[in-house]
């Protein structure tokens, strides 16, 4: 009897053990499936800005291109600010919900300090897809016609300019406010909730100024609607050669350069991270795609992981000291 009992446990266990086998071999040649066809469904790309601003459109370009390379359907989906970043950051970490920002993360992470999300800790940095100059641009009825006037014009009038931006704390608002510190002028912040509607404005002369990426404003720059002043870089754009920086047309030391980038909730595995930083890389530096860029007065960067977090790092620091100098307060 004992020794039924004890070949009838060695069967069990032996039993047991191929049974463990079995699903061990199934989740690791899972593991390895899954990391082999990645991405195997549509990708969600949020733009925390409006559907028409200069990074929803830098976004679609790019998200149109890389859903082709990945041969999987790249979505676009726009909500606004603070929001947008928050659900790419309570996602799952799976390499299917992507955050397509600009340099407001680095911004709002200096003025807002009940984020309901940490820059640095939450995201995981994929690249720095472009930088791009910001232009400053004026209704034509600003008796301005550049940089040096503008700045006369608002210390003759103190308090009477006003100044739009896409919202509290984005990079619009901080190339304002970096241009008022600088000119030791007074001039009014008017937040709107995006780009397109401070611009929209601007052309209604609600407000007379505003900063806006090139590829938001120059459109209405060409049909006459707003005035270009200058761009906001140190050195003049390749494809605006004839267009002077803020810093040699009336406002020495000024510089904003902007920049958009991709990230992804921080426990993604590295081989997506990789995977979506080549083709990232890949797709900026398409000659098709870098021209236009370049139209826009926007530059490829591709940088990889690490180095768009130094980046990220970096300008949370810089901007932090701009806020509070300006006295920039959150909502």
């Amino acid at each position: 009897m004992g020794d039924r009992l004890r070949i009838l446990f060695d069967s069990l266990a032996k039993a047991h053990r191929r049974a463990w086998f079995i699903v061990l071999g199934g989740l690791m040649l899972s593991h390895v499936t899954w990391g082999q066809v990645y991405p195997n469904k549509p990708i969600r790309m949020i733009v925390p800005s409006q559907a028409g601003g200069g990074a929803d459109i830098i976004a679609r370009a790019l998200a149109n291109k890389m859903s082709a390379s990945l041969g999987q359907l790249m979505v676009i989906d726009n909500r606004m600010g603070i929001v947008g970043a928050d659900m790419v950051a309570k996602s799952l970490a799976d390499g299917y919900t992507l955050l397509f920002t600009t340099s407001a993360l680095a911004v709002r992470e200096a003025v807002y300090h009940n984020l309901p999300f940490n820059s640095l800790h939450d995201f995981q940095p994929i690249s720095q897809a472009i930088t791009q100059s910001n232009v400053l641009v004026v209704h034509p009825g600003v008796p301005a016609k550049t940089v040096r006037e503008l700045i006369a014009v608002a210390k003759k009038n103190p308090g009477l300019l006003n100044y739009g931006s896409g919202g509290n704390a984005t990079s619009a608002h901080l190339a304002g406010e970096l241009f008022r510190l600088l000119a030791g002028i007074q001039v009014v912040h008017v937040p709107y909730r995006g780009v397109p509607a401070a611009l929209a404005d601007t052309i209604a002369a609600r407000v007379q100024f505003t900063f806006a990426s090139p590829v938001s404003a120059l459109p209405q720059v060409r049909e006459g609607r707003l005035r270009l002043l200058a761009f906001t870089t140190a050195k003049r754009t390749q494809a605006f050669p004839d267009v002077p920086t803020v810093g040699e047309s009336g406002l020495s030391g000024y510089e904003f350069m902007g920049w958009m980038g991709l990230l992804c909730p921080i426990a993604t595995q590295s081989t997506v991270v990789q995977k979506l930083y080549e083709e990232v890389k890949k797709v900026v530096f398409q000659p098709e795609v870098r021209q236009h860029f370049v139209i826009e007065a926007a530059e490829p960067v591709g940088s990889r992981p690490e180095e768009f977090r130094s980046h990220l790092e970096a300008e949370i620091k810089r901007w932090a000291l701009v806020v509070k100098q300006a006295g920039i307060k959150a909502d």
